[in-house]
């Protein structure tokens, strides 16, 4: 039986906490006035996180939303997203991952996208 996934999504801009293990920054880009230290990243892969295109076409227009959450879940059904999804569950299993984002909207953000495609697990086929 696989181990326990513990997985939890915060504000890249908030303090680390003991509690965090590893952390993983979901954003294509780095989050404004922050640096390295401060953010305390262990992993960023960027091919998780919206395409520059598809971000700034959801940017242009909000009420985008649902069709902006259809598109990027066929780019994570991608073969890079798709080994980059399979290396972050791996990496969750048995211990905490917090998957940190500069966005202040996160229920509207390709966050729930991503962490709902993590909880599906890996395709079978």
């Amino acid at each position: 039986m696989p181990g326990k996934r513990t997985m939890r999504v915060r504000r890249v801009y908030d303090p680390p906490e003991d509690g965090d293990g590893v952390r993983v920054l979901v954003d294509r880009l780095w989050p404004r006035g922050l640096s390295k230290e401060r953010a305390a990243v262990d992993e960023w892969p960027k091919e998780l996180t919206p395409s520059t295109e598809l971000r700034r076409w959801y940017h242009e227009d909000r009420t985008r939303y649902p069709e902006f959450q259809k598109r990027y879940e066929a780019e994570l059904a991608e073969p890079e997203p798709v080994q980059a999804l399979d290396r972050l569950r791996d990496l969750a299993e048995g211990r905490a991952v917090t998957l940190v984002t500069a966005v202040k909207d996160i229920d509207h953000s390709h966050v729930p996208t991503l962490v709902a495609a993590l909880k599906r697990g890996r395709p079978s086929g």
